[in-house]
């Protein structure tokens, strides 16, 4: 049974603007779409009826254009009536609101350029490709353009032809994000309320946040009151009010600070600024971060995972991580014959011969104590028999990696800790390589060259290795990866020597450019590439984990072991947002029979902490509770846990997040079952993971936007009954329920449980 506590409405619109009662035409339907490029579908004139019908709130993709990259085109025939500018309360510009577009755009009306990459066009200015070169991460820039109500290029109460040509770079392509929209300008379009430019601050027992007003216009004068107010997420009941008169001539910039006592669960935070002359009005909302996972004890503590593996002569690399107070000693009983454990840093390394398991007893000792825990050593022919733990370069940094950023980020798992909670890979994304527009590419010999941003991969390899952490790179098996940088296309076997001798433990290989090199879309179109590197891995003289990234096309998992690989993304890319996050993770239910020790359903990198797909960041726009839901739902799903945030800038919430070993334990179980989804009551989803010990692991998700409370029946779950029964994130017994249990679960979170 479900009841519902407290509802609260989400607003969210481009500017933040989010009054409805001025005129607004709505473009949310489907446009004319076609593949290619010609400049002539820009005109008016052009008959686009021979088109296919493509709607505007998903990727192409997902519209039955799965695969493509390159150049496509939007139509939209759209009457503006003149309406729209005699109700307005400012008349002096239109604004064409696009949702996003994946990668980049020129927006034409009426075959005149308005825009390119979300810029305003003026009329001036001619046509280009240069913005196929813009940063990659323009995918999730909003494309809002405006033009002056007396422009020649708007016809008012007339058929207007929208035109958006769309380049996509490799991956996913087109408009996608819905809610696009042609109105009026109001004056809130021109005030910016920031209240994501930093994250909370924990000072004692209290948080703290700075939110900022800006008016962003040249001309006029924002007077209206701002209120800034708190309620309890699960009960409703007000905690905090501040309401304050504020004008802000033009281009000022104010900050506010406000502060509130923790709470064991969210508060909701909301911002509004009224504009005193009219009725336009900005409402945002966030919530705040608390805190659940105790901090670990100073007494040593064995965490990750117990097992681990390498093939014959292989070189082997596994850090014991333990919690506790520094200096701690180790211990390692039972190593096979060639490895050799380093008692001061608990990393253990060498070559194993002899195929077999080996079970190794470890011991962590310190000042407080010790601990001690097996080990289970896997010397054979698979490998990977835990989902990868590690950070991706990515999500944060996109193209603006360097050396120093990946450098930084693996010394932060030692000065933070990550690595003592089984934090192992460091990975980077692309960007690695020589762009497409730059020469040589490779030597004569055909070995690839790296850029001037990473001068000395095997000395990078060398430094990560000496953390007792491992080394992972990226590429594609086409002839450029997805920034437009060489890729591996013909030169397998060459990338793969390479790789090894600079100690890379882990290849993702990126479908990218290799869609305009396949003869079709075939089942053996798609699998070829990854048999031609696996085969090219093989014959390297090093374990090189072997990661296929091509977006979950022709349901990768039934044949991703078949061609060599470990992991497989089963999905597009996941950004920052609840919509993404609930559309890709609670969507792994067909491959669930597929995931197994040595092969992980790979649904994307994790997006807590600072994101941005580089260079400029900021923090997850996830609330606390998506947070924790994402982490849950991970681990549950025997994900790969790839952290994709600036890790010099982990805050307190962020890294407690990431470190609650219970929470990894699940991940990390050695069974490698990925959870079931056994239940769908409405908003509630409960999601049940079969453990190696026989009991089972399991998240009670709240996907709708009210806090419910919720009995879960075990029986109808699967789950024995009769049971001690633990909370994870809070590492507390429950004790011993009968048949049900009551939850509160909060809207966007999950209750995250164990029974024995």
């Amino acid at each position: 049974m479900r009841k519902l506590f407290y509802s609260v409405l989400m607003l969210v619109a481009w500017g933040c603007g989010s009054n409805h009662i001025l005129p607004e035409l709505s473009l949310q339907t489907e446009w004319k779409f076609n593949t290619g490029d010609d400049p002539a579908w820009a005109s008016p004139d052009f008959n686009d009826s021979a088109w296919k019908s493509l709607p505007v709130d998903r990727i192409w993709e997902s519209a039955g254009f799965d695969p493509y990259d390159g150049y496509a085109w939007y139509r939209l025939r759209v009457v503006i009536p003149g309406s729209l500018r005699d109700k307005a309360s400012l008349s002096d510009s239109l604004l064409i609101y696009l949702g996003k577009i994946n990668n980049f755009d020129h927006t034409y009306l009426n075959g005149q350029l308005i825009g390119i990459n979300g810029t305003n066009a003026p009329p001036e200015q001619a046509s280009d490709t240069t913005f196929i070169h813009a940063p990659t991460n323009y995918w999730d820039k909003p494309r809002p353009y405006t033009l002056a109500v007396n422009d020649p290029r708007i016809r008012w109460d007339e058929e207007n032809l929208i035109a958006v040509r769309v380049f996509d770079q490799g991956g996913q392509g087109g408009m996608h994000s819905g809610g696009q929209f042609i109105r009026m300008t109001r004056l809130t379009d021109y005030l910016k309320l920031d209240n994501n430019h930093s994250p909370y601050r924990f000072e004692g027992k209290e948080l703290s946040k700075t939110v900022t007003l800006m008016n962003r216009s040249t001309a006029y004068t924002l007077d209206g009151e701002f209120e800034i107010s708190a309620i309890d997420k699960l009960t409703g009941k007000q905690l905090f009010q501040r309401e304050e008169m504020v004008t802000l001539k033009p281009g000022e910039l104010r900050d506010f600070d406000f502060r509130l006592a923790q709470l064991d669960q969210s508060a909701i935070i909301t911002y509004s600024y009224e504009v005193s002359s009219t009725s336009d009005e900005i409402a945002i909302t966030d919530e705040t971060p608390y805190i659940t996972t105790p901090l670990p004890a100073d007494e040593p503590r064995i965490n990750g995972a117990r097992v681990t593996a390498a093939r014959p002569g292989k070189p082997f690399l596994f850090t014991v991580p333990a919690t506790g107070l520094r200096p701690m000693v180790f211990e390692a009983a039972g190593l096979p014959e060639g490895l050799h454990l380093d008692p001061n840093t608990g990393i253990i390394s060498g070559t194993v011969a002899q195929s077999g398991d080996y079970t190794v007893a470890l011991k962590a000792s310190n000042a407080r104590g010790s601990s001690i825990a097996e080990l289970k050593i896997v010397i054979g022919n698979r490998i990977c028999l835990t989902p990868p733990m590690g950070w991706n370069s990515w999500n944060c940094w996109g193209l603006a990696v360097d050396e120093q950023k990946v450098i930084a980020s693996a010394r932060t798992y030692r000065d933070k800790g990550l690595m003592n909670h089984g934090w192992t890979y460091v990975n980077i994304d692309d960007g690695w390589e020589i762009h497409q527009d730059s020469m040589p590419k490779r030597d004569k010999q055909g070995n690839i060259h790296t850029n001037y941003k990473f001068p000395d991969m095997k000395r990078l390899g060398d430094s990560i290795h000496a953390l007792g952490l491992k080394f992972g790179i990226y590429s594609s098996p086409g002839p450029l990866t997805c920034g437009g940088y060489t890729a591996s296309y013909q030169h397998e076997e060459q990338d793969a020597r390479s790789f090894a001798a600079w100690g890379v433990d882990y290849l993702k290989y990126d479908w990218c450019s290799y869609g305009n090199i396949a003869k079709d879309t075939s089942l053996a179109e798609h699998k070829k590439p990854y048999f031609v590197m696996r085969d090219a891995l093989a014959k390297a003289d090093r374990d090189i984990v072997y990661s296929l990234c091509q977006y979950g096309m022709a349901k990768v998992w039934q044949w991703g072991d078949e061609v060599g690989g470990n992991l497989w993304r089963t999905t597009g890319d996941i950004t920052d947002t609840w919509e993404s996050l609930k559309t890709i993770g609670f969507s792994q239910v067909e491959n669930q029979p597929y995931a197994k020790p040595g092969n992980w359903n790979d649904p994307d990198m994790l997006i807590v902490g600072w994101v941005g797909w580089g260079p400029s960041l900021h923090p997850t726009r996830l609330t606390p509770d998506e947070q924790y839901t994402h982490i849950s739902l991970w681990s549950l799903l025997a994900a790969p846990l790839l952290i994709g945030c600036d890790l010099e800038r982990l805050d307190e919430f962020t890294l407690n997040l990431l470190t609650n070993d219970e929470v990894i334990a699940v991940n990390q179980d050695p069974l490698g079952v990925q959870a079931k989804q056994v239940i769908v009551d409405g908003d509630i989803q409960v999601w049940v993971k079969l453990l190696e010990d026989g009991g089972h692991a399991f998240g009670v998700f709240n996907l709708g936007d009210k806090t419910v409370d919720y009995t879960l029946e075990f029986q109808k779950a699967g789950i024995g009954q009769g049971r001690e029964l633990r909370d994870l994130w809070r590492q507390k017994s429950l004790g011993t329920p009968g048949s049900s249990i009551t939850l509160a679960i909060p809207s966007h979170g999950v209750m995250m449980m164990k029974i024995k």
